[in-house]
């Protein structure tokens, strides 16, 4: 076995607290040894963290506790060399700068969803990453959960027979009701596809392959919004981006999913994801989420299928402590650079394609994702309901 994956973390805003939580169980797992038996897990631990805001990264870096250095730029964090792979939860508009950054430096990386911004950042990731022989990872890993994956392994055994079609649908009213700083999520680069998108295109990769082509329509309700709480409510910004995003895509099968996102919906009652096959359907959790119990309909009557794969509990960062097993196992990693560059091409294609008014073909493919039950996930910390 190999030594631990030392993690630097580059951004300490809201999302670094859900991966500081699965980073310490990990951290106190690998204290107390793994409790299935084996050697003592090599997986991610935290080591520096930095932030344009030197005051949030000095309290991350007390939360973590156990030694964790504050670095003063990414610079200095990129050149320590208790570093050996970055967390990049910067926000969209930096994700290609600083994974490229990192890469040059001689680190493997792991960040937040997007890739990139674009498809150029994203292309340009790729490459150096393959010149380079590093590893780089995109979140989300909410698909390598045991929700998805269980879902998974019902379409894979046939439980719905072929599949034809799948819904996806993620509304709410906008981030600015529950985030002090959303600015970001109306800027390019954000948005309800590119921010919640990712979490249902990756699941839907996972379940029906990857996309062909996409037709599309968007709207842009307002162009302004307001911070609805905290210290800065009041608040007024513009929205740069559509914030309402429906489509078409065509998968590789022939199935084709209905999708819709949107910042623009206050309530509604609809499936967050549903796939429909020849003998039957599958309702799937919440592909925000790591569990949940998918649910088998025939018949007119839903049957909530057991546990069979995945990551179990789940949090934010088991696709960084994938990218870690699967170095020193020396296979792929399941949450990759290339689901992240396809998920973000089909993306930016349906909005070209709502542009346009015409379908368009999507030109950055990839594999579907080996199935988490086809590997033994790392141990998870004792006392959960693995």
């Amino acid at each position: 076995m190999g030594e631990s994956l030392n993690v630097g973390i580059v951004g300490a805003g809201n999302i670094s607290r859900a991966y500081l939580t699965t980073l310490t169980a990990l951290r106190d797992l690998r204290r107390s040894g793994d409790p299935l038996g084996g050697d003592p897990p090599h997986g991610p631990r935290l080591t520096a963290v930095t932030d344009l805001d030197p005051a949030r990264a000095h309290r991350l870096a007390e939360e973590a506790g156990d030694g964790v250095a504050v670095a003063g730029s990414l610079a200095e964090l990129l050149a320590r060399e208790d570093v050996d792979a970055v967390l990049n939860l910067t926000v969209p508009a930096a994700h290609a700068e600083v994974t490229l950054a990192a890469l040059d430096a001689g680190k493997h990386v792991y960040g937040e969803k997007p890739l990139a911004a674009d498809r150029e950042g994203a292309d340009a990731i790729l490459t150096r990453a393959r010149a380079t022989g590093l590893r780089v990872g995109c979140a989300p890993d909410t698909v390598l959960g045991s929700g998805l994956q269980t879902a998974r392994a019902a379409v894979d055994d046939g439980l719905i027979g072929t599949p034809l079609a799948a819904s996806a649908f993620m509304t709410c009213p906008g981030h600015e009701s529950w985030h002090p700083d959303p600015e970001f999520y109306y800027r390019p680069g954000g948005g309800p596809l590119l921010d919640m998108g990712p979490y249902y295109l990756s699941a839907l990769v996972h379940l029906l392959g990857p996309v062909t082509r996409v037709t599309g329509a968007a709207s842009r309700a307002r162009v302004e919004r307001v911070v609805a709480g905290g210290p800065r409510a009041g608040t007024r910004f513009p929205v740069e981006i559509d914030t309402h995003v429906t489509g078409v895509l065509h998968h590789v099968g022939g199935a084709l999913t209905t999708l819709a996102m949107s910042f623009d919906v206050h309530a509604a009652r609809l499936p967050l994801l549903e796939v429909y096959g020849t003998t039957g359907s599958l309702s799937v959790p919440d592909p925000n989420l790591f569990e949940g119990s998918p649910a088998l309909g025939r018949g007119g009557s839903w049957t909530p299928l057991p546990h069979a794969a995945g990551y179990r509990p789940g949090g934010r960062g088991v696709g960084l402590a994938d990218l870690a097993d699967a170095l020193r196992d020396s296979r792929p990693h399941l949450a990759s650079a290339e689901l992240g560059a396809h998920v973000l091409d089909t993306m930016l294609t349906l909005l070209d394609a709502a542009r346009e008014g015409r379908t368009l073909p999507v030109t950055r493919t990839t594999d579907r994702p080996p199935a988490m039950r086809d590997l033994s996930p790392p141990p998870v910390p004792a006392g959960s309901d693995a």
